[in-house]
Parts: C-alpha cells; sequence; structure tokens
C-alpha cells in the first residue's frame, strides 16, 4: 500500500488536503517548459462568412451530449472540502453541459464513509462522468470488483486508470511497482461493464504508449501532457525527504508539452477518443487542441480558486472559456468542430 505500512486513513484523507492547499497556495507550475500550444498560432480570417450565434460547438461523449467539447479533469475527493468542490464543479459542468472527472477514488473503495465526497450524479444528471484509479493500484490488489465499485459509487458512464508513476515516486507513501501494468489493463477493458480510459496526471502519454495503450483495448486517452501542474512539485511540499525535496528541481522541466502529445496520440491511436488537457488556460488553446487532432480539451487546477468559491464563480469561468473557444472558431471562420478539427489555419510559429 505503499512506502508508509498503515493503510490510507491518515494518508489518504490528509493527502488529499494538502494536494488541495498546495495547489491553490504554491508555484507548483510547469518551469521553463510550457503546454506547446504557444508554438502555435491561428491566422485570422477577416471574412468569416458565418454568424457567430450559429457556431455549433455540440458534441457527445460516452452516449451523452455535450454543449460544448471540454472536460473538468480529475481534481479531487476524500474530504469535507473536496465534496464542496467536487459539487461546485458539478453543479457548474450540468449548468454549462460540459463532462466532468472525479478525482482519484481509491479513498472512497477503501473507506466507504468517505464515497459521499464523490456523489455528484444527482447535481449533474446529465453529464458524462467519469470515475477515477490509480493504474498501480491494480498491482496493490484491486481487479474489477474494485473498479466496478468505484464506478457504481459515483453513477459514472466510464472509468478512467491514472498513470502517475513520477508523482508515485516522489510521493511520501507513494507506490512505485508498475511492473506489469499493460497486461492488468487490458484485462480490465475486456472485464469492465463501462468504457475504460487512460490518462496522465502532467507529464503526458507519447505516442509510442498511446498506440500500446489502444491495443490493450482503452477506449479514450487524456495525455495530460506538461505545461499545466508539476505534481513532482507539489509532493515536494510535503516531502518531509531531504534526498526527494532536493531532487524534485531536477525534474520541473520533466515531461511532454501536452500539443505535442496530441498530434502523436492522434496519429497513434485513431481510434480513442482523444483528450487533451495539461496546461490549458482558456478557450484558445481549446481550440487548438482540437485543431491539432483532439476530440475534448480538459481543464483542471485553472478551475480550482473558482471551484473554492462557489458553483456560480464556477460556471462564470466555463463559460469565458467556452466563449474563447467559440471566439476562436469565429476569427477563423470555422462553424462546427468538424471544420475546426480541419482548418488549414492553425501555423505553427
Amino acid at each position: 500500500m505503499g512506502r508508509i505500512e498503515g493503510g490510507i486513513s491518515l494518508s489518504t484523507e490528509q493527502r488529499k488536503a494538502e494536494h488541495i492547499r498546495i495547489c491553490l497556495e504554491e508555484d507548483v507550475g510547469s518551469r521553463s517548459i510550457g503546454s506547446g500550444f504557444e508554438r502555435y498560432r491561428f491566422r485570422h480570417e477577416a471574412l468569416p462568412e458565418l454568424g457567430f450565434d450559429r457556431i455549433d460547438t455540440s458534441a457527445e461523449w460516452l452516449g451523452r451530449r455535450l454543449r460544448v467539447p471540454l472536460l473538468i479533469s480529475s481534481m479531487t475527493g476524500g474530504t469535507e472540502e473536496a465534496l464542496r468542490i467536487n459539487r461546485h464543479l458539478a453543479e457548474a459542468a450540468e449548468a454549462r453541459g460540459w463532462a466532468m472527472g472525479l478525482g482519484s477514488m481509491r479513498a472512497a473503495v477503501e473507506k466507504p464513509e468517505l464515497a459521499r465526497t464523490f456523489r455528484i450524479r444527482d447535481v449533474a444528471p446529465s453529464v458524462p462522468l467519469v470515475a477515477n484509479i490509480g493504474a498501480v493500484q491494480l498491482n496493490c490488489g484491486y481487479g474489477v470488483d474494485e473498479c466496478r465499485r468505484a464506478v457504481e459509487l459515483a453513477e459514472a458512464d466510464a472509468l478512467v486508470l491514472h498513470l502517475n508513476g513520477m508523482q508515485e515516486l516522489f510521493q511520501p507513501e507513494g507506490d512505485v511497482d508498475f511492473a506489469g501494468l499493460l497486461g492488468r489493463i487490458e484485462r480490465l477493458c475486456r472485464d469492465m461493464p463501462v468504457p475504460v480510459g487512460a490518462k496522465e496526471v502532467g507529464w503526458g502519454i507519447a505516442g509510442d504508449t498511446a498506440r500500446r495503450l489502444a491495443d490493450a483495448g482503452v477506449r479514450f486517452l487524456d495525455v495530460a501532457g506538461a505545461g499545466g501542474t508539476s505534481w513532482i512539485q507539489v509532493e515536494k511540499f510535503r516531502s518531509a525527504d531531504p534526498v526527494r525535496r532536493a531532487a524534485a528541481d531536477a525534474f520541473a522541466d520533466w515531461g511532454i508539452p501536452t500539443a505535442e502529445c496530441v498530434v502523436e496520440a492522434r496519429a497513434a491511436a485513431p481510434g480513442c477518443t482523444l483528450i487533451a488537457s495539461g496546461g490549458l488556460a482558456t478557450g484558445v488553446d481549446a481550440a487548438k487542441a482540437i485543431a491539432l487532432g483532439a476530440d475534448i480539451a480538459g481543464f483542471g487546477r485553472s478551475l480550482l480558486g473558482a471551484a473554492v468559491g462557489s458553483a456560480e464563480r464556477t460556471a462564470q469561468t466555463l463559460e469565458r472559456i467556452e466563449f474563447e473557444l467559440r471566439a476562436a472558431m469565429f476569427g477563423i471562420g470555422a462553424g462546427d468542430l468538424r471544420k475546426l478539427r480541419d482548418t488549414p489555419r492553425l501555423v505553427r510559429i
């Protein structure tokens, strides 16, 4: 169960609370490495030949309709503050028509009294909702039953397995046995009653890895590339280990930029739904991600501050991102998502 003995009672709940505090208060962004979207620009179209109000951003995922191809990325759960944050995010997702991912649900599976911190379906009845378990838990006794339990607790439409090896390595209580996981993921994909996806947490999924995951049966991929939160830096603020604290700075620019991951993963796994997250802050970033090949764009820590405040503040932030996405589409003359994906007006600089 990690390098610290004693299950999850202290470590997981305390860890989740510390993660929220650190992400809100400390500088944990990637250093000297961007998301890669800064290397691209849209060429303006002075004569778009379309009406802004008729731009169509609707999409479908996991059998549900989305008003916009946007996702609230997996962030938190397992504490009282996380419950409040998740409900604010869920209310905003329902109001604006976004999909939503939940934070790691290991705490809820192992401590049923914490399950309520992940239960948001009552305030988000129509959105695609994704439960979340660390892939490494498949090497720590988890199987179909535990993963199915996570999906049932959240009333989710799918399960995502997060791949966070570098975070676990720098985490005081981390699980670092990632050997043989691909075969376990393949068996889980075969046996689960809902689609299974895979996501990184901020260092990206390269093309060859995307292909291996797709061949194993993974139905959607969230590349979660570099350029946003560095979980090595987050764990540095938690660690009492002087070696790991010092070593964390050597990995401040670790990872594959998100834009690069999108291009590689789209070419390597054309049949997978592709989610671009990692360092996205605006709807223009989302437009670039979709133009590069993503189906959905995900936003994480950039929403956290608003979500701590209220559902209304969160919804305003989502609305701003949606407007930016539509404005970018208007500015290049793309009236729907197909035309955005096929646009010749995104150029590398």
